[in-house]
């Protein structure tokens, strides 16, 4: 037996069901690509950016695999629920650990609240006289009752919900390729690839109005880090994890790159604007009858999805701060369907936030979570690449057993994607709308810092860094 599988019988997320499979794992992969930041949030970005927006979402995908492939080398190293909590406890220290555990629980918590609330817009589709508040709690409701059930139950509904996202999106990438290939439907006189460039250009209002799209971009790709919750609950890690990530790039060529690319083609850049999901606008300019209800039923989908996973992992992740003496020990119970449940229940009434803005705010309610999300999402990131690198050194010195899943290039796509994150949060300091999550994640910081302050006050140990794992070195 390896140095790192010992470690992983010793995880810390022992008494967990390794409930999902490899079918489930793959598709909570894909779904973790497709969420609301491209059903709904790309509207937003298409009005910014033009066409041009196709490469903003290919730029950021590329960086996304960095990371990924970054988290699938620590993964296969040391495979454990609470993925970056624990490596950044590892490598950086235990107060990098805490604070990571914390953000990425506060990450899917307010996530949690954007889906919501993107959830109850689409359900204005069709009943514009049902308040958004109402539709927000009966979501909220429904998905934490199926989520007390079980790990098993989690993953099954995470497969078919991710599986109506890419039914849909192939289904309007083949329509959209037909009525620019055969010109049918009412959009077949002016779909064209032609429409890429001929309204004013593919930088329609210049490359730095495409840049500062960067921060919604990466919104949309939040969620993809969560195959790295599933770890601790799959029931075969060293097979499906690598095969999940690798399989990363097609899914962002083919679900952003691709259909954006078709949908511009069918409709004029200038048709979209923030508020509008680009493919409900799309079928119904296509006149599919009944497509664009299909297609809100799907985009319905996809932001209960992502609110069903932000359930799962805020649970998984209290408890790993519990296990670390980082949160009260009520957190570490599992119920007896072998679920966090008390920590989901916590997250659940945070989450119920959401449900308040939406009744006092609802036209502003989708902005003012989505940019605290994304500032705690390139924490995340960034703890995740930087402990990749120190990760290297140790195995480079030999002071650690090299992972069976290496990424490519070793450390340097780690740091190509740590200056781009860095590049991401000065355009986020640059934009007054968004520069209030960057106020948010300060004050964050400042209560973490007295929460730290308090811990070590009460139990010193905390403090200390844990040991590396025996590993001898051979040669």
């Amino acid at each position: 037996m390896t140095s790192a599988q010992v470690d992983t019988d010793k995880a810390p997320e022992e008494g967990y069901e390794r409930g999902l499979n490899s079918r489930q794992v793959q598709m909570i992969a894909i779904g973790g690509a497709i969420g609301v930041g491209l059903f709904l949030g790309a509207g937003a970005n298409i009005a910014k950016a033009g066409p041009s927006i196709i490469l903003m979402y290919a730029l950021a995908g590329v960086i996304i695999f960095f990371i990924m492939r970054a988290l699938g080398e620590l993964l296969l190293y040391r495979p454990v629920s609470g993925s970056f909590a624990e490596y950044s406890r590892e490598f950086l220290g235990p107060f990098f650990g805490y604070f990571t555990g914390w953000t990425y629980w506060l990450m899917w918590v307010v996530t949690g609240m954007a889906e919501l609330t993107a959830a109850a817009i689409y359900i204005h589709y069709w009943f514009p006289d049902i308040p958004q508040w109402v539709s927000a709690l009966v979501f909220l409701v429904l998905l934490f009752v199926a989520n007390l059930i079980s790990v098993k139950l989690f993953g099954e509904i995470e497969f078919w919900f991710s599986m109506v996202k890419v039914t849909a999106i192939i289904g309007m990438i083949v329509i959209g390729i037909g009525v620019i290939t055969f010109g049918f439907s009412q959009a077949g006189d002016t779909a064209a690839v032609s429409n890429l460039w001929e309204f004013d250009g593919f930088f329609p209002k210049g490359i730095g109005s495409s840049l500062m799209t960067l921060q919604g971009v990466m919104f949309a790709y939040l969620a993809v880090e969560l195959v790295g919750v599933t770890a601790g609950e799959s029931e075969n890690p060293e097979k499906t994890l690598p095969k999940a990530i690798n399989t990363l790039p097609w899914r962002i060529a083919l679900f952003y790159v691709g259909a954006l690319t078709v949908i511009l083609a069918v409709v004029k850049w200038t048709e979209f604007a923030e508020g509008v999901s680009p493919f409900v606008e799309a079928f119904a300019v296509i006149g599919i009858p009944a497509g664009a209800g299909i297609v809100n039923f799907v985009v319905l989908t996809a932001a209960l999805s992502s609110c069903n996973s932000g359930m799962y992992s805020t649970g998984r992740m209290l408890r790993t701060l519990a296990d670390n003496g980082e949160a009260p020990k009520v957190f570490n119970r599992l119920s007896s369907t072998k679920t966090p449940a008390i920590g989901i229940t916590v997250s659940v009434v945070f989450m119920a936030i959401g449900v308040v803005l939406n009744y006092l705010v609802p036209e502003k309610a989708f902005g003012y979570v989505t940019s605290v999300a994304t500032a705690a999402g390139i924490w995340t990131w960034l703890m995740i690449l930087i402990s990749h690198v120190l990760y290297r050194r140790k195995v480079v010195a030999g002071r650690l057993p090299a992972s069976s899943f290496p990424a490519p290039g070793g450390s340097v796509c780690s740091y190509v994607a740590i200056a781009f994150l860095l590049f991401v949060t000065c355009l986020i300091a640059y934009d007054a709308d968004a520069r209030v999550c960057l106020y948010v994640m300060a004050g964050w910081a400042v209560a973490l810092g007295i929460g730290w302050a308090v811990l070590r006050s009460r139990n010193p140990q905390i403090t200390e860094r844990p040991g590396e794992p025996e590993f001898e070195k051979i040669g």
